[in-house]
């Protein structure tokens, strides 16, 4: 899967996408973006790691010496790039500056880049506007590949195989702290590398849609907002929510659950290549304040996953750029109207003709004894 996920041809396009952006070179140092290209997951140090990428010539990774063994095993070294190793006294930026060509006006920084980094490049290539690289990778990383919707499905099971564990763990008379520990050691268990969030908002807490963990004791009769995600061995990220309750839910919560199902359904059933992501923003709201809870949805509808769980395309009114096969973005809407609250989400992957889920977990509420 390495190879597939990580292809040859990825550098090509970046060189391209590049020099059709105006830019002299970009400069990838570690994060998403690094990854993305070359699979290699590199520390984030004081030292400088680079991949310079120029819109022509050949790319180049900068490595502290004593990472060089790092970089040639991750999968990077397959790829043919040439390593620049640095020395302890040697001057990295400078390094950089050097090897391109001669006039380089404008160059993308990674935006992920630390600004000290960025300040540096800044001095050593003081002739050269610096813009975000963020721009140059957008297209590519927003159209998976086949082999990341893979990597995504298998987050998607991964995550899912979690959520069928839940209501063994969620008990009354236990603190959502407690509960989220377990959750968290069920996502290592499942297949994750990391643990990247876990939201257990029991009663109130679950009109919050960012609730963190807390001492709060989960009650009989109180519904509970369950969102968790982690990152797999692929590096690419899995999110689902689903809602419980212990024991008995309040009439008035089974309402706007009840609507709020039906949004989240109408909503992933609109994606399709052409339709915009406000259309499927839409599609959830509309329904939702109809129902007379528009002001109890706060929030987009939606977001792009991969390399990182937030990512582009955004689900949300404004955003007007078509869907196009290989995109991938949760569908999470959600009602708050304050005693309470829930939240329903899968990530869908935008197909040749429509979409697919890649969370396969029961959509409705799970009543806990």
């Amino acid at each position: 899967m390495t190879t597939e996920l990580y292809p040859r041809e990825r550098l090509g396009q970046v060189q391209e996408a590049t020099a059709r952006a105006g830019l002299g070179a970009v400069f990838l140092t570690p994060g998403p973006d690094l990854r993305y290209v070359t699979g290699y997951d590199a520390k984030q140090l004081e030292r400088l790691t680079c991949l310079v990428v120029p819109a022509e010539g050949e790319p180049f990774l900068v490595v502290p010496r004593l990472e060089v063994p790092a970089a040639e095993e991750s999968p990077a070294g397959s790829l043919g790039v040439e390593l620049v190793p640095w020395d302890e006294t040697d001057d990295p930026y400078a390094l950089v500056a050097r090897r391109l060509p001669a006039g380089v006006a404008r160059v993308g920084l990674a935006d992920r880049m630390w600004a000290v980094m960025a300040l540096r490049f800044r001095a050593a290539l003081p002739g050269a506007e610096q813009v975000a690289a963020g721009g140059v990778l957008r297209g590519l990383r927003m159209r998976k590949s086949a082999a990341e919707v893979a990597a995504l499905r298998e987050a998607g099971a991964a995550i899912d195989r979690v959520h069928r564990r839940v209501p063994e763990l969620l008990k009354a008379g236990r603190t959502e702290r407690e509960i989220g520990r377990d959750i968290a050691e069920a996502i290592l268990a499942e297949g994750h590398t990391t643990v990247d969030f876990v939201i257990v908002g029991s009663g109130p807490n679950g009109a919050n849609p960012h609730a963190e963990l807390s001492d709060r004791v989960v009650r009989p009769g109180e519904p509970v907002v369950v969102d968790i995600g982690g990152t797999m061995p692929s590096g690419y990220c899995s999110d689902s929510t689903r809602n419980y309750c212990v024991g008995e839910p309040p009439a008035d919560y089974l309402a706007y659950f009840r609507v709020l199902e039906e949004a989240q359904r109408v909503s992933c059933e609109s994606v399709r290549p052409g339709v915009t992501p406000e259309a499927v923003d839409a599609a959830a709201r509309d329904l939702i304040a109809a129902a007379g809870h528009g002001e109890h949805f706060f929030h987009r509808t939606g977001h792009g996953i991969g390399l990182e769980s937030h990512e582009e395309p955004y689900i949300v009114a404004g955003n007007r750029e078509p869907l196009e096969p290989g995109m991938a973005f949760s569908v999470e809407p959600g009602i708050y109207p304050g005693p309470h609250g829930a939240r329903i989400e899968d990530i869908v992957v935008c197909t040749e003709d429509g979409h697919e889920p890649l969370n396969l977990t029961e959509h409705g509420l799970v009543i806990v004894d």
